[in-house]
């Protein structure tokens, strides 16, 4: 037997129902906030330069060569927003060689890291730079990132120019990581397992205090 309400007349339970509706509501809109937030959880300084450097997720299934003309127009406007001094200088002109290089690596955003891995189906760090230098200038570079810090010319962090190379520590002195510098503080890496292809900043947060060292690498 159904209870009316004494002064609707109406069946007492329908008023139950419709404040179960509320909650289901509140539940639905949490639900589809969801997918956002693991953007949330990178860190700072990744996330602000990827967003800088492309308007396209990583994750976009956009073909090679596409994703390396959208890089394009995004490149020129980081080299164009190198930092000023209190003496404004000139910027130095980016040469066609080094343009070639960051376009090649910046179109490869997103891929997966590999241990080992020295293809588009997956890079470690040294592998990428590596890739990046023979597919963009027809440079062979020694495969792993302590043979490469050896090589070239060697840079002082503040004389730091587009398509140097950095090389950090990890654990001790010993250089264990590599990366190639794009310009306004910022250098285009693969990371570690379960990460992919990204760009960080090497002025801050955690690579700021991991760097050891920058190369020139002959020929650019």
């Amino acid at each position: 037997m159904t209870n009316n309400d004494p002064a609707s007349g109406q069946p007492a339970d329908r008023s139950a129902a419709a404040h179960r509706t509320l909650p289901r509501s509140l539940l639905l809109a949490v639900l589809l906030s969801v997918p956002a937030l693991p953007a949330l959880a990178d860190d700072a300084g990744t996330l602000s330069a990827a967003a800088a450097l492309t308007p396209v997720a990583v994750s976009d299934p956009i073909p090679m060569a596409d994703r390396s003309m959208l890089f394009g127009a995004d490149l020129e406007q980081l080299i164009a927003s190198q930092p000023t001094t209190a003496k404004p200088e000139p910027a130095p002109k980016v040469s066609d060689r080094v343009q070639t290089v960051l376009r090649r690596a910046l179109a490869l955003l997103g891929t997966p890291y590999r241990w080992g891995g020295t293809s588009e189906n997956g890079f470690d760090c040294s592998g990428l730079v590596g890739y990046v230098f023979k597919t963009a200038l027809g440079i062979e570079l020694p495969r792993v990132s302590r043979e490469m810090a050896n090589s070239g010319e060697q840079i002082e962090r503040a004389a730091l120019n587009a398509g140097d190379l950095v090389f950090f520590s990890r654990r001790g002195k010993r250089v264990d990581h590599v990366g190639i510098y794009v310009g306004n503080g910022q250098f285009v890496h693969a990371p570690r397992t379960g990460k992919d292809v990204m760009v960080s900043s090497l002025d801050t947060g955690y690579w700021s205090h991991k760097f050891l060292k920058a190369r020139r690498v002959a020929g650019i």
